[in-house]
């Protein structure tokens, strides 16, 4: 029988098993779902994207340690233009570090999506901060060359 499935329709599947390996903490599944020529992209970051799944294994192996009851979920996604695998999602990852202080991550994730594989991703996930000031002080901060 012939896979009818869209790409943009198999590319979400890959997603959501992707968040199910998270939420799950199976490291194994979680990095079968990536290609092993993967490519991260972190343009707020530039210096943090790297190539290769090992680093997925390595960062997510970090992840599961220091935060043990973390979950993961994708309050909204939206497919790319055409059929060519793109996934737009919202995330957000919370738990409680093993020291007993929260995390909290939300942001945005670009997947593409190749031969049911995470092929790409442009990743916009930050910790969610709450000190520093309201939406004026954050701009006379940011004009002011401060981060």
């Amino acid at each position: 029988m012939e896979n009818t499935a869209s790409p943009t329709s198999s590319a979400r599947a890959v997603i959501d098993r992707l968040v199910a390996a998270t939420n799950d903490h199976n490291l194994d599944d979680l990095v079968g779902c990536f290609a092993p020529d993967y490519v991260n992209e972190t343009p707020a970051h530039p210096a943090r994207g790297f190539n290769g799944r090992e680093q997925v294994r390595r960062n997510w192996t970090q992840n599961f340690s220091a935060v043990p009851d973390l979950v993961a979920e994708v309050a909204a996604s939206a497919n790319g233009t055409g059929d060519d695998g793109t996934v737009w999602t919202e995330w957000q990852m919370s738990g409680n570090r093993s020291d007993g202080t929260q995390h909290l991550m939300r942001g945005v994730i670009i997947f593409t999506v190749a031969d049911e594989r995470i092929a790409t991703a442009r990743f916009y996930l930050e910790p969610v901060e709450t000190r520093s000031g309201d939406v004026d002080t954050a701009v006379a901060s940011q004009l002011a060359g401060r981060p």
